[in-house]
Order: structure tokens, then C-alpha cells, then sequence
């Protein structure tokens, strides 16, 4: 069965039948195969803004100059 042969037959579902639906695929993609790209147990690295000093200040003239051009 396709998903387009399946969409009209969910969109009939009710809401709780729906959640329900939603529930189940999660469940068998989480104990399926592997999608993600990850690796399980890896730490990655993620960039944030903490301790970026002077960020706020680059962040703050950017705004203005966009401010200005737009006048």
C-alpha cells in the first residue's frame, strides 16, 4: 500500500485514532532501523554563543546598519 492509497483513510481517523497512529509509527521507527545520522552514546560538539565575548556587541551593530539602510 502506498501513502497516497493510505492518506484519505487517515484523514477520515479521529483525532484520538490519529495520536494513536502517530504513536505506533514512532514507536516502530525508535525500535526500527537506525535513521538518524547519529551515533548513539557520541558526544558532539554544539556550537552555542556562551562565551563568545563580543558577540552581543557584533549582533548590535549589524541591527543598527540594518536599521539604517532601511531608513
Amino acid at each position: 500500500m502506498t501513502l497516497e492509497e493510505l492518506l484519505p483513510a487517515v484523514e477520515q481517523l479521529p483525532a484520538v485514532e490519529k495520536l494513536r497512529l502517530i504513536r505506533i509509527l514512532a514507536e516502530e521507527l525508535d525500535c526500527g532501523e537506525d535513521i538518524s545520522p547519529l551515533t548513539p552514546h557520541k558526544k558532539y560538539e554544539l556550537a552555542t554563543p556562551y562565551d563568545t565575548f563580543g558577540a552581543g556587541k557584533v549582533l548590535v551593530a549589524a541591527m543598527e546598519r540594518a536599521e539604517i539602510e532601511r531608513e
